[in-house]
């Protein structure tokens, strides 16, 4: 089965394509990422209608590209030209209405190719931005509609999840469960037990701001770039090889918000806000805002959230039982995050096994979304969609698939 993946929730252009048989199993063949930060990181967040435009503009070049790459489509031959009816290019129209961009190159994509040899189908329908999220439900609903191929619809958090068992990792065994995952994504941070695969339940999540807005909003604050949580995490680096070298310690102290509190929610609102009053009351005593006292508090805004994130997840794992943690999300890319939770792990869970995605595949891709539908299939809890009824879902929630 060739399975071709979509994902536009926010601001990543991805299509990713998995390949899969009964004997060797699940295999990534293209994965292409068209990234946007340039684009946003003058506005310090994605901007919804700037990231809509980019994916009406990079989606196809990028679907083009992955199914040349792996030889899975041909052009037509001259006199193949005109086998497109003119009422289909009206229903792709009104498919894409508002899509400008797309709608034109769509038109002009399938009127140069033959249909591909892909099975299915598969799109992240929500949670995220609706506005990105439309753009490439409407282009697999004009696909679906033009080849014949279904649709798997894919919850983008579930993805991240699955992303953990991404190849050459390999599948989940019965002695992996019950499993704890930390979800940290965009505006997601979340705690979940995962009784096994399609089975979620949310035992803990942010009740404001999430740790990705955190680093955001506060490396805002400290004047430094966009995504805030790799810009404070250089920056922390930098501070703590200064540590390391002239044997300093730090007086800045920031608050670790419900770190004590008996449910597994979190809050990283007042983090922000204490940030906030540091900086000004620094400035009130005269402190000057060095490269050296912005590369302080970073790290200390890292450590607080890490603490955070890592206490609630060892105390979850112990409450469930967990046999395994996983993380899970963009913010799962963070080196401090991934350390400081495997040495917790060791020292108070050490039974317990730890999981990560690689790096490309921790922040939004398409491969995420590919092998979410292949266990959906390998699994038998499929999440099929028509193309005349496929919607987007802004506020989607993860929940029992199976």
């Amino acid at each position: 089965m060739n399975i071709l993946a979509i994902e536009t929730t926010c601001d990543e252009t991805a299509i990713a394509i998995l390949k899969s048989d009964s004997k060797r199993g699940a295999k990534i063949i293209s994965n292409i990422v068209s990234s946007q930060i340039k684009i946003h990181a003058p506005f310090g967040g994605v901007v919804p209608s700037l990231a809509k435009r980019e994916h009406q503009k990079n989606l196809i070049p990028i679907l083009e590209l992955s199914l040349k790459n792996t030889g899975l489509i041909s052009e037509l031959k001259t006199k193949e030209k005109n086998i497109i009816s003119s009422s289909q290019i009206k229903k792709i129209e009104n498919i894409l209405k508002r899509d400008g961009e797309l709608k034109e190159k769509t038109i002009e994509f399938i009127k140069k190719y033959k249909k591909p040899k892909i099975d299915l189908l598969s799109i992240a329908y929500g949670p995220g931005l609706e506005p990105s999220l439309w753009t490439g439900i409407n282009l697999v609903r004009a696909l679906s509609y033009f080849w014949n191929i279904p649709i798997e619809k894919v919850n983008h958090l579930e993805a991240h999840i699955l992303a953990n068992w991404l190849p050459p990792n390999n599948l989940p065994k019965k002695s992996d469960f019950p499993i704890v995952a930390l979800l940290v994504s965009g505006g997601h941070t979340q705690l979940i037990l995962i009784k096994e695969i399609g089975k979620y339940r949310i035992i803990g999540e942010t009740r404001d701001d999430a740790a990705g807005e955190c680093f955001d909003k506060t490396a805002r604050l400290l004047g430094l770039g966009y995504p805030g949580g790799p810009a404070i995490s250089k920056e922390a680096e930098k501070w703590m090889a200064k540590i390391s070298e002239k044997n300093i310690e730090s007086n800045i102290k920031l608050p670790r918000p419900m770190m004590r509190d008996k449910s597994f929610d979190f809050s990283f609102s007042g983090l922000k806000t204490a940030t906030l009053y540091l900086i000004e009351k620094l400035k009130k005593d005269g402190v000057r805002f060095s490269p050296s006292k912005i590369r302080e508090i970073a790290n200390e805004i890292q450590s607080a959230i890490i603490d955070v994130l890592v206490y609630k997840t060892i105390k979850a794992a112990g409450k469930y039982k967990a046999k395994k943690i996983l993380l899970a999300g963009g913010v799962a890319a963070n080196k401090k995050l991934r350390d400081k939770m495997k040495e917790y792990i060791k020292n108070n869970l050490p039974n317990v096994k730890f999981n990560y995605p690689e790096i490309k595949y921790s922040t939004d891709n398409g491969a995420m979304i590919a092998i979410a539908t292949y266990f959906h299939q390998k699994y038998n809890y499929p999440q099929s969609a028509t193309w005349q009824r496929l919607r987007a879902n802004g506020n989607l929630r993860l929940s029992n698939l199976r």
